[in-house]
Parts: C-alpha cells; sequence; structure tokens
C-alpha cells in the first residue's frame, strides 16, 4: 500500500466495513514505529469523490479545473480525470502529468501569468491553446510561439489591487484591458475571455459582485473589437468548506443569470485546487528532540500555565522544508493531535513545534497547550493534502514522507455507479483490504 511521489503504480487500500481512517493511521504508526518512525501521509481519496459530489450539487454549471501544483501526486490526478474535471496547469511539466492520463488537451488550461518561451511552445506542440494572461508582454510573448493561442485577459480584482506593499500581485487593470485588446487585435492574438481570482484569505464575497461586473464589462470591451468571447474563469479561492461554497454560489449565481446567462454560449470555468485535496490528505510526524525552556520564553499564543511551570519545544522529522513549506506564506490550516492515549485530567503545557532543520523560520506550531511529550511520540495533522507534497529540499538527509493511499466501500461504489471503475481511466489502482487492527495489537509510541 505504500506509495511516493514519483511511483506511477500505486495502490489504494479499500477498506472493510468497520475500518475507518483512524485505524489506518494507528497501523502506520505502529509500522513505522519499528521501522525508523519517518513521517508519512495518509490519503483518503474517498474524499475526494465526496468534494466532487458536493461541487455538482451546488455550482453544477461552473466546470472545475483542478488546480495541479495544489497537489500533483498521481493518485489525486488520476482519480479527478476520472470524474471529468479539467485541469489548471502552471508548467511543460504538470501539462506532461496531464496529458499522461489521457485527458484532451481542451481540458487543460496553462494558467502561468510568467511564461517560459520554451513551456509556451510545449504547450503549442500539445495542442493546449487556452491560456491566461494580464500584461503587454506575455501575449507579445505568445504571439510568437504560439499561433492557435487562445487567451483569458486576467483582470484584478478589488482584494488583490494595491494590498501590502512589496507583494507581488498578478491581474490587469480594468483600465488597461482596451490597451491589452487593442495589441491582441495588432498581433492577431485570439481573446476568448476572462479570467479573476479572489484569494481565499478574502472574506468578503461581495468581492464576486464587482470582480463579475468589471468581466462583464471586458467582455463588451472585446465585442467592439470583434473578438468572440465564450469563457469565463472565476478562479479559485474555495476553501473546501460546504458553507462558503453555497456562500459564494449565492452570491455569482444570480449575477451570472445576468451577465453570462445560460444559452449565451459563455462557458464558465473555475480554479479550485485545496478545495479538493486538503482534507483528503493527514499526515504523521514524529517528535525526535525536546527542549524544556522557562514558560515567558513564549511571548503569545495561549494564555500562560503558570510561571513555576515548565514549558516546552519539540523537534518533529517534518517541517518547512518539507511538507510544512506552505507555512512560509499562510497560516497553519489544522490542529495538531496527540496520538498516543493520554488522560483527560492530565496537565497541559505550553509548547510550541519546530521542523528539524534548527533554523528560527522552521516553527510549525508558536504555541499550543499539550501534555508532555516524549521522544518517539506522534503527532497527527489534518487537512495537509494542499501544498504540502511537493519534492522536499536537500535539507541533511531529509526523506520525502510515504503515502498511504486508501478509499471505503462505500466511496468506490459511488465511483462504480458514476461509471467510474479500474478497468476505464484508473489503470494504476490496485486494490489491497485494510485490515482493523486488534485490541492485542496496540502499542505505545515512546522511543
Amino acid at each position: 500500500m505504500k506509495g511516493f511521489l514519483d511511483d506511477a503504480n500505486y495502490s489504494v487500500g479499500l477498506l472493510d466495513e468497520g475500518t475507518n481512517l483512524g485505524n489506518v493511521i494507528d497501523n502506520y504508526v505502529y509500522e513505522h514505529t519499528l521501522t525508523g518512525k519517518n513521517a508519512f501521509f495518509v490519503g483518503d481519496l474517498g474524499k475526494i469523490v465526496k468534494k466532487h459530489s458536493q461541487w455538482q450539487n451546488i455550482v453544477a454549471q461552473i466546470k472545475p479545473f483542478y488546480t495541479v501544483k495544489c497537489n500533483s501526486t498521481p493518485a489525486v490526478l488520476e482519480i479527478l480525470a476520472a470524474l471529468g474535471t479539467g485541469f489548471a496547469c502552471s508548467s511543460k511539466t504538470e501539462m506532461a502529468l496531464v496529458q499522461e492520463l489521457g485527458v484532451s488537451p481542451e481540458n487543460i488550461i496553462y494558467i502561468s501569468p510568467c511564461k517560459q518561451v520554451s513551456q509556451i511552445k510545449y504547450a503549442a506542440k500539445i495542442g493546449v491553446n487556452t491560456m491566461t494572461c494580464d500584461n503587454e508582454v506575455e501575449l507579445k510573448k505568445i504571439a510568437r510561439n504560439h499561433p492557435n493561442a487562445k487567451v483569458l485577459l486576467h483582470i484584478a480584482t478589488e482584494d488583490n489591487i494595491g494590498g501590502e506593499e512589496g507583494n507581488m500581485k498578478f491581474g490587469t487593470t480594468l483600465k488597461n484591458c482596451r490597451h491589452l485588446l487593442e495589441c491582441a487585435k495588432e498581433l492577431d492574438v485570439q481573446i476568448i475571455g476572462v479570467k479573476f481570482h479572489v484569494s481565499s484569505a478574502c472574506k468578503e464575497s461581495q468581492v464576486y459582485v464587482h470582480a463579475l461586473s468589471d468581466a462583464r464589462c471586458v467582455f463588451d470591451m472585446a465585442g467592439e473589437f470583434g473578438f468572440t468571447m465564450n469563457m469565463l474563469d472565476i478562479g479559485g479561492g474555495f476553501t473546501g468548506t460546504e458553507f462558503q461554497l453555497e456562500e459564494v454560489n449565492h452570491v455569482i449565481s444570480p449575477l451570472l443569470d445576468v451577465y453570462f446567462p445560460e444559452g449565451s454560449g459563455i462557458k464558465i470555468i473555475s480554479e479550485p485546487g485545496s478545495y479538493y485535496v486538503s482534507s483528503a490528505f493527514t499526515l504523521a510526524v514524529n517528535i525526535i528532540a525536546k527542549k524544556v525552556v522557562e514558560n515567558d520564553k513564549f511571548s503569545s499564543g495561549v494564555e500562560k500555565t503558570g510561571s513555576d511551570e515548565p514549558a516546552f519545544m519539540y523537534y518533529m522529522n517534518d517541517g518547512i522544508y518539507g511538507s510544512f513549506a506552505s507555512k512560509l506564506s499562510e497560516d497553519l490550516n489544522t490542529i495538531p493531535e496527540v496520538h498516543k492515549k493520554y488522560k483527560k485530567d492530565e496537565p497541559l503545557f505550553t509548547s510550541s513545534l519546530w521542523g528539524p532543520s534548527c533554523d528560527e523560520l522552521d516553527q510549525i506550531v508558536e504555541s499550543c497547550l499539550l501534555p508532555e511529550l516524549n521522544v518517539g511520540d506522534w503527532l497527527i495533522f489534518d487537512n495537509m493534502g494542499a501544498d504540502s507534497l511537493h519534492e522536499p529540499s536537500a535539507f541533511n538527509d531529509f526523506q520525502r514522507p510515504a503515502i498511504y493511499y486508501m478509499m471505503s466501500f462505500s466511496d468506490w461504489y459511488e465511483m462504480q455507479d458514476a461509471g467510474l471503475t479500474s478497468d476505464t481511466m484508473m489503470k494504476n489502482f490496485f486494490f489491497v483490504p485494510c485490515i482493523q487492527l486488534s485490541q492485542e495489537d496496540s502499542f505505545s509510541s515512546e522511543a
């Protein structure tokens, strides 16, 4: 059942009735405790199936183009291809990964805002024609290297115009769109639509109101230049919760009916990434070192447990230069869970969690309350499927975590009912029944 990021073949544990994710994690914690205590992922592919069903139930009028850079593991790409999503690719490597699955070029868009000439030529070679653009320099590169390109003008939204000083933002202003349309006309580049993106950090769904209004303006403007517009890309930014998806749909659905009504020939697409994969992956890490420090060393985050009580710094075998890389640019979207059983009345201590590099940047959790842990204990992080399964840095001999895939029988039957079986697109699925650990197999994870 073990697979690595570059494995073309992998297996998926098909869970027996009564077996759940916790049992699978227990099983592999036990195995890794005996064989080296390396960090590992467990991927529940059934959660991806459920997310797709949720998408179809709430925003069926919008076709998802999964953002490949979010999680490009083979099992994820293959199951999404089988579910019929499109793919939003940022590089030649990503386009090649998706193409190998037999995905039609019409279901691939090239979304990198800064494209290498060689990669534009590669897209042209394999027939990936739809791509995004937000400035004149990119437009000229596309014109020289991809004669069949179909371009979506990427416009900025209110939540990412200006922003914090030093932040690099993408998307052109509404004012600049006329100039870009003029350039496209002169360069004989086909403009077919508009893209915008609302960040998941943006809490105001009303941003979509202005973005859709601006998109409609660009469509009308493009019509004046004789362009035939047929695609609107509303970007990503979906957190994965059903509530947020319904909230966004509540705002955009009536606006789409007005600005881009059904029957107008406009195809509405989106670029969900973490929406599909974040909740599907859980990471288990092992504590490799421990320090006792004075409680007042912790400046913020958790109420002090008492000045005379110790506080702890724990070092784990995965960190910023591995599976927690996204922590450098955003807050951690998960709370660590102690794997070993402990009593409810056991005292809790102020603690911080660090990666193995001893780098001051390699802090995963600044301050939290945990029971006292020992070297060899395990911590579990859920919601780790997005931006965490990349190639690790070359720090020391850091090993990339193994990935174990699983799916429940009910989710597998749901896929079969939808006509998705292992002999269609999912050629690499090899199902191995998982066995629930018995009481006699219980163990201690202490070193």
